[in-house]
């Protein structure tokens, strides 16, 4: 049986990323020791002003400052070559990344919604002057991660994941700001674990509806925006094209769907195999933007009536 090994489409390197590679790394470089630094005072400020919505931050902006470390490290990896160990490449380093980071997330979320929830029986004295001069800084800090992740976001998981990071960060600073200056004026103790217990809200909320992206790339799901049966009905209304089964679609890493697929051809069509094949790459490239697509050809009763549509 003739197999397709043409017209792959790899996409090497960060075509979605508008910026040149060591560009975008001196971006996450400098936010990682900007995240360093604030969360080491917004720690230190939390413990002195007793306020746990700065802490929450803290923990949050340290949790950011893990993400870009790790993203900084999965961008470094991901323009590797393919090699006889990782023959697709090692491009999805990304989208493990932006699982991790996701994960993290929910679990810093759980953790302030408990602390918070147990201060809200005995709010603390808090030291409003402080809490508002260290969020005040935090804010600073979240908005230039922000503006240096914001470009690079389009398109990749991976920084789009940091990205989302900081700017719950600086919402949640703008909360702690506000709390702060409650805090200063009204001696309203209570809003401290209550803007805590908003912000975990909020980091679960923006995590949860996030993960979904990294969890079906890697589960092998077909790319979003793309339905099977779409690209089967296009497989089945191409030229000579008698059935099809053994289809797989998925995503080699993100923006890159590939399509695999077993492909029946009339007896007479048999000597026009090369010319049905481009026919079919180019008409799923167009359509669908699938670049990467291997192609089996069978004559008709090679395979029994049970073969299964898609999967083995």
């Amino acid at each position: 049986m003739p197999h397709d090994h043409h017209g792959h489409g790899h996409h090497h390197g960060h075509s979605h990323v508008h910026l040149d590679p060591s560009s975008g790394d001196r971006r996450v470089a400098i936010a990682i020791a900007a995240n360093g630094l604030l969360t080491i005072a917004q720690i230190i400020g939390g413990i002195f002003a007793g306020s746990l919505a700065l802490i929450a931050d803290a923990l949050h902006n340290f949790s950011d400052m893990a993400a870009l470390v790790i993203a900084f490290a999965a961008r470094k990896i991901a323009r590797r070559p393919a090699d006889d160990r990782m023959t697709f490449g090692y491009q999805r380093i990304e989208t493990v990344a932006a699982l991790i980071n996701y994960t993290t997330l929910i679990l810093v979320g759980v953790y302030l919604i408990y602390e918070g929830g147990m201060r809200l029986f005995e709010p603390p004295e808090v030291q409003g002057w402080t809490v508002v001069i260290v969020a005040g800084l935090a804010l600073a800090v979240d908005a230039l991660t922000a503006a240096l992740t914001y470009s690079m976001q389009k398109g990749s998981q991976n920084i789009r994941a940091l990205f989302l990071h900081n700017l719950s960060d600086a919402l949640a600073s703008v909360a702690v700001i506000a709390g702060g200056t409650l805090i200063i004026l009204y001696d309203m103790r209570w809003v401290d674990p209550v803007i805590t217990i908003g912000i975990a809200l909020y980091i679960l909320y923006l995590a949860i509806m996030e993960i979904s992206g990294p969890v079906r790339t890697l589960m092998l799901g077909c790319p979003p925006g793309i339905k099977g049966q779409d690209v089967v009905e296009m497989l089945l209304g191409s030229p000579g094209v008698l059935e099809v089964h053994h289809v797989h679609l998925w995503q080699m890493e993100e923006n890159s769907p590939a399509l695999d697929a077993h492909v029946v051809v009339e007896e007479l069509d048999w000597d026009r195999l090369e010319i049905i094949k481009a026919e079919i790459k180019t008409s799923v490239k167009e359509t669908f933007g699938i670049g990467h697509t291997t192609l089996e050809f069978e004559r008709r009763g090679v395979c029994d009536s049970h073969t299964p549509l898609y999967g083995h």
